[in-house]
């Protein structure tokens, strides 16, 4: 095949499906993403955040994964030994979720039935993790074709789950060495429950959200023992018996957000410095509706309240008033089971802890409510059991004001915690959970001082700070302001809640049994011999065979003194490293002896904590975990740096007391066109595929990229394409859950229905052949788009023209744009360098553009046109290969497809480019091939400088032409008054000059003159005149315009000029740049004045 006919291979259009599978293939077939161990180069590694398997991509997941592939590709074609780790996370919570609420819709078993078969024996467990199962398979293959859709260029054969198999042997030595080594432990505490999953979460799981709300003022009667009752004793009688006290005509008026929580209260807290409250301390009362008399007792944690006359004197005087004060009675209702703060009171008071709701958060009398107080024969009480906290509130507020105990109502808006997943109110729970005591120094203490010393502030924990500083070159945050997120968070860390009431994740792998002393404990006790002797007689279990066979066993002893407990509990962890029969014989042995695994399932973040690890083969010592451990780059999401970024550090600093990552990089947010983050729970994703079948790729990712700044999120408004006739239109929005934006299910366009996207996604429509489902699009894409096409534009032109270049042009001397644009292209390489270095996408991306569109196509392929095919053009032949083949080695990250395509094409054409310092070496794929190298050799000051006296002459010809409006087949004369200092210059590129703008430059230097009637145009290198009869009337409106934007753009500079803290902080170079500029701008103006004066 001739080289000609090569040229000819690219069709005059470009039509990205007709090149990206095949692209796809190549690579495939190639083995061009495929990494060992044993390969050369410096270690190059990403670990992907693995998305959930609960639903397809969005475009939050492109732009992630687009960045992470931009620096895989950089990096591999730099030389690295790169590798980017492929998977996906199994989300416990979520995808059980989802799955439920798919089966519900469509009126298959749901987790509820299943629940009910596993209690009787049957086998709901299993038959329900199968359904999950099935989901997991459809969608993980699902986000598998996505990513090689994008062109993402993972190492496939690396694939993994954190659920299979090497993942779940890493998940239980992990959990074995933790709970060995004695952080990890059993306790009953406060939790957040989300009462939809009904499961705990841990405190980075929960948002909060602003509502509206009320301040309820309820009151609760004072009472004091009956007369009869006080002379028996001098104690206060048992508050159990309601009948042994009577009301004192006074209340005590207690102040909540919450009047459901009220049938749990066991205490009424006063500020003891409030005067006017204090006296109350000691006295008793009564709880209305269950009748539990309750002790008021002293509390500097209560509020006092500041009436609305104070506050207004404190705020005219400048004194800020806590919205909690003005709101405030000076009484607080104490719940221990249901608020957090009121369980701290309750800690400090010793006071009983009853739990009034049951799992799925309605009200209940069998989940820790005292039976001596006998619920189920209060006739009061019975008629709020079993309703939800949400009717029970309204049922509790009408009770009290039908007994006139309600005094007022407020509205109050606040933050409630949501649980991330359900979106619901979280409910504080009292429930038994396994911790993971990341309070200790070897895991909170350790991630604080891996922290780069340049980004870790100043702390206020003195002995942190006295043991040991931040190291010099560690854990680095691209935007550095993270980094404060990730110490400020690790600084008031509270130990992790590790466990979840699941089915669907990994099991916690500890068996236990109850020990049941045979004396009962009287409360507050914490030991005595019996609990001793025992304890004694686990610990020296030691010939015990499962402790032989390498359990780990722990005997945690929880006496729940204040119900008078006589119980402990005995646990063994199972360990990762047995085999199947080992594990099969310990497994029988704690049966027999009456142990039950724990039925509960480990966080999904404790998992994903190994991430950086069990990818590379963790716990055992593979060559892939010595190479690429720690990774290079870790690129993520902001509301991830608690949840999983902070664990990930402290889990390998642990296990393998390093870093798991150099570098983190939080990228941008990609929002929806109302602001609202795109979300797979939501439902107001787009699918990446939809914008590759409607832009293409490499459109997609160079938009995403461009638009990666890092200081504001990404709004990105979408449009719908009706299936039946592929026109866009906007679509209609309803209000979703949760108060959200999303397209209607079903929409109409031109009389025909379709299905929207969130229509699929919340399972609320199905398509149909009559209502098929409906693409989106966004016209952000279409300057991606531009970009591809005009490439391959290029391309064709650039390849028909080189099919008769010479391998070697010697004494063919360069010209002034030759040299140029190869000083340019240097500059190119030396801005995309730097710009990834420093995860600065946005610039590394619109640098790009700039450099193809404006300086190669614009104006060096328009300045060698004419010549390009005479002998004399020889070099630029040379020089346009050589441009071009840095140019797509530049954008291959970014925009692969296309690159890849064209480079063949390149090459097939133009094996040897030709210029030295740029040629790259043989390869026959360009996404293994060389990254171009800055060769400074070719910057040329003295080119750039002519040049760009060319390039102002040219766009003064240009603006006066069109500020005339004359047609561009038309040949005008045009004369240019300058200095004699550029005048050389310019005289040196008359042809080229004229060639670009169909003109004839008849006269250059200082001593030109403005013929009569003349249109003028100014720039900062002279002034120049088009030898045409200009109609005054508009020639003054063009320079009044122009004179207006000089103005604007001098004052914009004198602002910029006159902070201090740009010209005391800011490069050197930039303040002088805005200085000259400012003179430029300056020194046009006063030319566009003399014009206007000059036209009268």
């Amino acid at each position: 095949m001739s080289n000609a006919t090569a040229a000819h291979d690219l069709p005059s259009k470009y039509v990205p499906a007709d090149v990206e599978s095949s692209i796809t293939e190549r690579w495939i077939a190639a083995k061009a993403f495929q990494a060992s161990a044993e390969d050369a180069g410096d270690p190059y590694a990403i670990a992907i955040p693995p998305p959930n398997v609960t639903a397809a991509l969005h475009l939050g997941h492109a732009l992630n994964n687009t960045l992470q592939d931009v620096l895989t590709r950089a990096a591999r074609m730099k030389g690295h030994n790169a590798v980017w780790l492929p998977g996906t996370d199994h989300a416990g919570i979520a995808t059980q979720s989802v799955v439920d609420k798919r089966l519900l819709a469509t009126g298959q078993k749901a987790l509820k039935e299943y629940k009910l078969d596993e209690a009787e024996g049957q086998g709901g467990r299993d038959a329900f993790i199968e359904k999950v199962q099935d989901w997991k398979d459809e969608y993980e293959a699902r986000i598998t074709q996505q990513l090689k859709d994008m062109g993402c260029s993972c190492d496939w054969d690396r694939q993994a789950f954190t659920m299979d198999e090497p993942r779940a042997k890493a998940v239980r030595e992990a959990y074995f060495q933790l709970f060995k080594d004695g952080l990890i432990y059993r306790g009953k505490r406060l939790v957040n429950w989300d009462p939809v999953t009904q499961t705990a979460l841990a405190d980075d799981e929960v948002e909060m959200e602003d509502i509206d709300g009320n301040f309820y003022y309820m009151k609760y009667p004072i009472v004091r023992p009956k007369p009869e009752a006080a002379e028996r004793s001098d104690k206060a009688p048992d508050p159990a018996n309601p009948d042994l006290w009577e009301e004192t005509g006074d209340f005590a008026t207690v102040a909540t957000t919450r009047p459901e929580t009220m049938l749990g209260d066991t205490a009424v807290a006063v500020n003891p410095d409030d005067k006017s409250r204090a006296q109350y301390i000691g006295q008793f009362v009564k709880l209305p509706i269950v009748d539990r008399v309750i002790p008021i007792i002293g509390d500097d944690y209560v509020v006092i309240p500041v009436s609305d006359a104070d506050a207004e004197a404190a705020e005219a005087s400048g004194t800020p008033v806590d919205s909690k004060a003005k709101m405030a009675s000076g009484f607080l209702k104490v719940t221990p089971a249901h608020d957090p703060n009121d369980y701290d009171i309750g800690q400090r008071h010793d006071l009983p802890i009853i739990n009034v709701m049951a799992p799925d958060a309605s009200i209940s009398i069998n989940h820790g409510w005292p039976a001596e107080e006998n619920p189920d024969a209060n006739d009061t009480l019975q008629p709020f059991v079993g309703l939800s906290r949400e009717d029970a509130r309204k049922a509790i507020v009408r009770w009290f004001k039908d007994q006139d105990l309600m005094q007022e109502v407020k509205p109050y808006r606040h933050a409630v915690g949501h649980s991330y997943r359900s979106h619901v109110p979280v409910e504080p729970y009292y429930s038994d959970q396994w911790y993971l005591k990341v309070t200790d120094d070897k895991l909170k203490g350790a991630a604080l001082r891996a922290m780069d010393k340049s980004q870790r502030q100043p702390s206020e924990d003195e002995a942190f700070e006295s043991k040991a500083h931040a190291e010099a070159t560690g854990l680095k945050f691209t935007p550095e302001r993270y980094a404060k997120t990730f110490q400020t968070w690790h600084e008031n860390i509270r130990d992790w809640c590790i466990s979840r009431q699941l089915w669907w994740g990994h099991r916690i792998p500890v068996w236990s049994r109850a020990q049941t002393l045979k004396v009962k404990l009287k409360p507050g006790e914490t030991a005595n011999a019996e609990v001793g002797k025992i304890t004694n007689a686990l610990l020296a279990e030691s010939d015990s065979k499962y402790v032989r066979l390498g359990a780990a066993h722990r005997r945690v002893s929880t006496v729940l003194a204040k119900s008078g407990s006589s119980q402990i509990e005995d646990f063994v962890c199972v360990p990762a490293s047995l085999d199947s029969a080992e594990e099969t014989i310990l497994v029988e042995l704690l049966q027999e002896r009456g142990f039950v695994q724990d039925p509960d399932v480990l966080d999904t973040w404790f998992s994903s904590a190994l991430w950086p690890m069990s990818t590379l083969g963790w716990p055992e010592k593979t060559p892939d975990l010595e190479l690429w451990n720690p990774t290079s780059v870790l690129c993520t999401a902001r509301e991830i740096i608690t949840l999983w970024v902070s664990r990930m550090v402290m889990f390998n600093l642990y296990f393998l007391d390093q870093l798991p990552f150099k570098d983190v990089f939080i990228h941008a947010m990609i929002q929806d066109g109302h602001g609202q983050k795109m979300s797979k729970s939501l439902g107001n994703g787009v699918d990446p595929i939809d914008i590759i079948h409607s832009h293409g790729s490499d459109a997609m990712r160079y938009t995403l990229t461009a638009m990666t700044t890092q200081t504001q999120d990404v709004r990105l408004p979408v449009d719908t394409i009706d299936p039946h006739t592929g026109e866009t239109f906007t679509p209609k929005f309803i209000t979703g859950p949760g108060g959200y934006k999303v397209a209607a299910p079903e929409q109409e366009h031109n009389g025909k229905k379709m299905v929207s996207s969130y229509g699929i996604a919340s399972g609320t429509a199905e398509p149909t052949d009559d209502t098929p489902a409906a693409r989106n699009t966004s016209e952000k894409f279409d300057v991606g788009q531009r970009f591809s096409t005009k490439l391959w534009n290029a391309t064709r032109f650039a390849l028909g023209n080189l099919a008769e270049a010479e391998p070697d042009a010697v004494g063919v001397r360069m010209s002034v744009a030759d040299r140029w644009i190869l000083s340019r292209t240097v500059r190119a390489v030396e801005s995309a360098d730097k710009h990834l270095a420093g995860y600065d996408f946005h610039n590394y991306a619109n640098g790009l553009y700039q450099f193809v569109w404006n300086e190669v196509c614009d104006w060096y392929i328009e300045a060698v046109k004419p010549i390009i095919t005479k002998p004399e053009g020889a070099r630029s032949r040379q020089v346009l290969a050589t441009v071009l083949d840095v140019s797509l080695r530049l954008l291959h990250p970014v925009m692969p497809f296309v690159t890849e395509r064209l480079w063949e094409a390149l090459s097939a054409v133009c094996p040897k480019r030709g210029v030295e310092g740029l040629d790259p070496n043989e390869n026959d794929l360009l996404v293994t091939a060389d990254w171009p190298v800055a060769d400074r050799a070719l910057i040329d000051l003295d080119a750039e400088q002519r040049f760009g006296r060319i390039q102002e002459v040219v766009g003064m010809i240009r603006e006066v032409r069109n500020g005339a409006k004359v047609s561009p087949k038309e040949t005008l004369d045009f004369s240019v008054k300058v200095g004699e200092d550029v005048a050389g210059t310019i005289r040196e590129g008359l042809s080229l000059m004229s060639a670009m703008t169909n003109t004839n430059i008849v006269g250059v230097g200082p001593d030109t003159v403005k013929p009569e009637n003349a249109a003028v145009v100014t720039a900062p290198v002279g002034e120049g005149y088009l030898h045409i009869e200009i109609d005054n009337d508009a020639e003054s409106e063009r320079l009044t315009k122009r004179k207006e934007e000089l103005e604007k753009s001098i004052k914009t500079l004198d602002g910029r000029l006159s902070n201090e803290k740009y010209t005391s902080k800011a490069p050197a170079h930039l303040v002088q740049q805005t200085r000259d500029q400012r003179a430029d701008a300056a020194a046009e103006l006063e030319r566009v004045v003399e014009q206007l004066t000059a036209l009268g």
